[in-house]
């Protein structure tokens, strides 16, 4: 049995390269016995169940076929598929995590986060954050028709790109401070976690944070097989 973690995949039409990989990755690396986890941003944008389950229909299948053989999958929200709901969850068998989740392995707590809600420095983006993640926000979103939602989505790419074009890049990273409360709330010495794109394991005073890359060019995972350590590998797409 073993863990493995992903993230940020950014799935969408345009690069379906990137879905072979992750067929690929689940060909070579899952069994009936795995736990697969992702970290949050597995789609580019997921604009309700309605419309996701047909616009990713093969990532969805690919998903289904994992259940089926017995491989448990847990996804996170991210900051481009929070809108993941009960809907997905019912096609694919997938496990919906919180977006703090401690999980334990090796007798060892291990919390999971997509990481958005660490970078406090980025004051712009944690304001958009609450507004989007509001309940009665959602609803009115998802009632709008598809095309009108579509467009909404777009406008706010555009300004978040013009946004992130204009900021300094400490502030779209973790504040290290955020990192520490989360994880002494938590009572845990390990951290995984995505959303910056910036893969690296950061040790410091009996500590471990683990950031999982993107899927640009190659993309980074973590295998951690039980009764053993974890390992940190970098695969090209």
């Amino acid at each position: 049995m073993r863990h493995l973690f992903i993230s940020d995949l950014h799935l969408d039409s345009g690069r379906p390269h990137h879905v072979q990989a992750l067929r690929d990755f689940c060909d070579n690396k899952l069994d009936s016995s795995s736990h697969l986890y992702i970290l949050g941003d597995l789609f580019e944008a997921w604009l309700g169940d309605d419309m996701g389950l047909v616009a990713y229909a093969d990532v969805v299948s690919l998903l289904t076929q994992l259940a089926k053989q017995g491989t448990k999958v847990f996804i996170q929200h991210g900051n481009r598929d929070f809108l993941l709901g009960k809907e997905f969850v019912a096609a694919t068998g997938a496990i919906l995590l919180g977006e703090e989740e401690v999980i334990e392995i090796n007798n060892r707590r291990v919390l999971l986060m997509h990481g958005d809600s660490l970078c406090t420095d980025d004051i712009d983006y944690q304001n958009f954050k609450k507004q989007v993640r509001d309940q009665q926000w959602q609803q009115d979103f998802l009632a709008m028709p598809a095309a009108q939602r579509i467009e909404l989505a777009q406008q706010y790419r555009q300004q978040s790109s013009k946004m992130t074009a204009e900021k300094d890049s400490e502030i779209m990273d973790v504040n290290s401070d955020a990192v520490l409360k989360v994880m002494a709330k938590h009572q845990v010495d390990t951290l995984i976690h995505g959303h910056t794109h910036r893969p690296m394991v950061h040790q410091n005073q009996g500590l471990t944070r683990i950031v999982l890359g993107d899927w640009q060019g190659h993309f980074d995972y973590l295998d951690w097989p039980v009764n053993d350590t974890w390992h940190f590998l970098r695969q090209p797409i």
